[in-house]
């Protein structure tokens, strides 16, 4: 399947915030960087319309 521009750069995006939050979790405390999750989670589920639970089952490890 070949992507369109715009799920390209969702990929992107989503590539990106992964580095962050990988940057951001070796220099925050677990209580800190869960905020973090917290909150990045909220706003992803406000943009996209989409819980995250639903998405993918949030007990597995497919996400």
């Amino acid at each position: 399947m070949l992507l369109s521009t715009s799920d390209e750069d969702v990929l992107t995006a989503a590539a990106d915030l992964g580095k962050k939050l990988q940057t951001l979790q070796s220099e925050s405390t677990s209580s800190e960087f869960e905020s973090i999750l917290v909150a990045c989670n909220e706003a992803i589920t406000e943009t996209t319309r989409l819980e995250y639970g639903e998405v993918c089952d949030a007990g597995s490890d497919c996400c």
